[in-house]
C-alpha cells in the first residue's frame, strides 16, 4: 500500500499560520506607508498567484517577497529583509499539528503503507516545517516541488512517488482538489479530499471520497483495503 499525503493544511494549519503573519505585516506596512501593498492585501489580489507554477515551488517568504517587489520595483533590500523576517517569525510562532494528524500518520504506518509526503513550496521551507512540527520520520519518501522543480498542478511528482514506490494500491490525501485529487487521478489512486484551510468549501471534481478529517480519511483507507483483501 502507498499513501501520498499533502503537508499544508492537510497535517498543520499552513493557511491560518500565513493569515496570523499577514495581519501582523498590515500594521507594519501601513507604519512605513506601503499603501499599496496594503491594498494589494486588503482586496485578495493574491487569489491570482494559485495557478502559479513557478510560485508553487517557492516558501511563504519567497511569495512575499514576491509580490512586494511586483507592487514596489524598487523596495530596498534592507525594507524587504525586515518584513521576511517578521513573515517568518510570526508564522511558524502559530504553525501547528492538526490533533488528528499524528494519529493518522502513525495508523497508516501501522497498516504497513509506504508514506510518501507530496507537496508544492521550497525545499527550505517545507523541510523546516517537517522539523519544527517533528513529523518528517513518519515519512518513507519526500518529495516537493522546489526540490523537482515540478507544482503539484502537473502529474510529475504523482508519477514520482509511484515510481519510487510501485504499488497497485495507492492513495492520495490533500486538501486541493486540482493538484492532490487530480494528481492522484493521474496515476490511478483512491482519491480523498480532507476540507479544511484554504480550499475548504471549493467544488470536489476529483474526488472519490471527501471527509471531514485524517480521522475520517484513515477509516476510508481501512475499509479500501480490507475490500481489496477479501477480493
Amino acid at each position: 500500500m502507498l499513501v501520498l499525503v499533502d503537508l499544508d493544511d492537510t497535517l498543520c494549519n499552513t493557511w491560518e499560520a500565513g493569515k496570523y503573519s499577514i495581519l501582523r505585516l498590515i500594521p507594519h506596512l501601513i507604519r512605513k506607508r506601503k499603501f499599496k501593498a496594503f491594498f494589494y492585501i486588503i482586496t485578495a489580489r493574491y487569489r491570482e498567484l494559485e495557478q502559479s507554477r513557478e510560485l508553487h515551488t517557492l516558501d511563504f517568504d519567497k511569495l512575499v517577497e514576491r509580490f512586494l517587489t511586483k507592487v514596489y520595483s524598487k523596495i530596498r533590500p534592507e525594507e524587504l529583509d525586515e518584513i521576511t523576517d517578521l513573515v517568518d517569525r510570526v508564522f511558524f510562532s502559530n504553525l501547528r499539528l492538526y490533533p488528528d494528524a499524528v494519529p493518522f500518520l502513525r495508523g497508516l504506518k501501522s497498516m504497513g503503507a509506504k508514506v510518501v509526503l507530496v507537496t508544492d513550496s521550497s525545499t527550505k521551507w517545507q523541510r523546516k516545517k517537517l522539523e519544527y512540527l517533528g513529523i518528517k520520520d513518519y515519512f518513507d519518501a519526500l518529495i516537493i516541488s522546489g526540490e523537482t522543480g515540478h507544482s503539484k498542478l502537473e502529474p510529475h511528482n504523482f508519477r514520482l512517488a509511484k515510481h519510487i514506490f510501485p504499488d497497485d494500491e495507492v492513495y492520495v490525501v490533500g486538501d486541493r482538489d486540482d493538484t492532490d485529487m487530480r494528481g492522484g487521478k493521474e496515476i490511478g489512486a483512491t482519491t480523498i479530499l480532507v476540507q479544511r484551510g484554504y480550499f475548504r468549501g471549493r467544488t470536489a471534481k476529483h474526488a472519490d471520497y471527501v471527509v471531514k478529517d485524517l480521522t475520517e480519511a484513515l477509516e476510508v483507507i481501512k475499509r479500501e483495503h480490507e475490500k481489496r483483501n477479501q477480493t
